[in-house]
């Protein structure tokens, strides 16, 4: 990223100028990240902005400006699931993965077909949150677990579950473009 070196520098020595360039180039995708756990972009948009408050407030603990966007993310991410925790109940089921029956292996590639923002704004907040975690943070089930203060057990039959949800999803949504034609 252009100036990304520079601005990291700036920052360190609490520049407001590296502060707000950083905040320009990271803003869009971290608003993203936050708005994909939390599924209401005012939350999202309250927890980028105190996500960007402890990045400059600790941005000492950052070491390299090449992991600079990775750190922030992981900030990012603990304050999405930090909000949750607080402002929503969500119910885990303890259910063996195996009970949930075969998903269809395909269904990665059914994906790349539709709008992941329509998907993750209907899909359970506890799916969703499972799942954004193992694909997009690569979390192991046993971190997970460990964060969301959960079973092991549970971590993988809430993924199993979101997986067969998108399937049945896309199901739906492929049925009702061919009706429609």
């Amino acid at each position: 990223m252009k100036h990304l070196e520079e601005n990291f520098k700036l920052a360190k020595k609490h520049d407001r100028r590296g502060q707000k360039a950083l905040y320009e180039m990271f803003s869009a995708k971290m608003l993203a990240v936050a708005n994909s756990y939390v599924n209401n972009l005012h939350d999202a948009e309250d927890i980028l902005m105190n996500s960007f408050f402890t990045c400059f407030s600790k941005i000492d603990e950052c070491r390299e400006w090449k992991s600079f966007q990775f750190w922030l993310r992981k900030i990012v991410v603990n304050n999405s699931i930090n909000f949750i925790r607080k402002s929503k109940n969500i119910l885990y089921t303890d259910l063996e993965v195996n009970e949930i029956g075969n998903i269809d292996d395909d269904w990665e590639e059914e994906i790349e077909e539709i709008n992941m923002d329509e998907i993750f704004s209907k899909m359970p907040d506890g799916y969703r949150l499972i799942f954004n975690l193992y694909v997009f943070e690569e979390k192991k089930h046993q971190e997970i677990a460990e964060i969301l203060n959960i079973s092991e057990g549970t971590s993988k039959s809430q993924l199993s579950k979101s997986k067969k949800w998108i399937a049945d999803f896309l199901k739906q949504k492929k049925d009702e473009q061919q009706y429609a034609k």
